[in-house]
């Protein structure tokens, strides 16, 4: 299980890289709201964001992906490093410029994580901001495993939802239901680098080497997601550099790739 930072303080957090001393004990990885840089930046995300604004008043009500478990390698040698592959309603941009964001989130996906010694760790998970991040130990994970998230409410209006975690590849489920307050304000596909609380201090985790991240059959709304380039989301640094880049929205605008450590991410044809 991942102890999530109270809320106020997770927020307050200073958008910087943690790179946990040699030797430091990790106690609790976390996700969290987008730390936004205007339009189309992000401290911690990348991937795409649809938003009420930005989709004319639309709210969200269901949101749905699928994945392959990308294979997460050390991109400094000696550094613990963290990643997090996840679909969710919530938290993200609320217009198109980034001028207003969401504190709900409602999010379900996968963790790829690599040790400073270079051994890989994979895991399912769910979350509702501001509660307690969850492992879920009935759904093994490893690098190359076909994922399934699907996150909706039981009845429309209700806020009582229902998280789906699949791994197609091994024929496991995870299925839960759950009442969770959301303004359905925003839908997202995304890859995070999460936020990581261990004894050398607290701050966003470096983000690994990862095999290129390719989510499709994104669906809001029990409908193909339709995602528009304007929608994407660069991960950066403090600096500015960019750390992770979504490609262009696939031919038939439910997919995309996701490239680490790159300023480009090509597209991949419809499927």
């Amino acid at each position: 299980m991942r102890r999530l930072v109270p809320l106020a303080v997770t927020l307050a957090l200073a958008p910087v890289m943690l790179a946990p001393s040699a030797g430091a004990a990790v106690q609790a990885v976390s996700h969290r709201p987008l730390i936004s840089v205007g339009a189309n930046k992000s401290n911690n995300w990348s991937g795409y964001n649809q938003g009420t604004l930005e989709q004319g008043s639309k709210l969200f009500n269901e949101v749905a992906g699928d994945w392959t478990v990308p294979t997460a390698t050390n991109h400094k040698a000696g550094e613990a490093e963290y990643s997090s592959t996840w679909v969710g309603i919530g938290g993200g941009c609320v217009d198109a410029t980034c001028t207003t964001t969401d504190s709900t989130l409602i999010q379900a996906g996968t963790e790829q994580d690599v040790s400073a010694q270079g051994v890989a760790s994979y895991s399912a998970w769910w979350e509702l901001i501001p509660a307690t991040s969850v492992t879920i130990s009935t759904v093994g994970v490893k690098a190359g495993d076909h994922i399934h998230v699907d996150i909706g409410e039981a009845v429309a209006n209700s806020n009582v939802w229902t998280i789906t975690l699949k791994n197609l590849t091994s024929g496991q489920t995870f299925t839960m239901t759950t009442p969770y307050s959301s303004t359905h304000a925003t839908a997202e596909w995304i890859e995070e680098t999460p936020v990581v609380v261990g004894t050398s201090g607290t701050g966003i985790g470096p983000l690994p080497n990862l095999s290129t991240v390719n989510i499709d059959l994104a669906k809001a709304n029990n409908a193909p997601a339709g995602l528009k380039a304007s929608e994407e989301l660069q991960l950066i640094n403090s600096g500015g550099s960019p750390l992770a880049t979504p490609s262009a929205p696939d031919t038939d605008t439910d997919g995309f790739n996701d490239c680490t450590h790159a300023a480009t991410c090509s597209a991949v044809p419809a499927s």
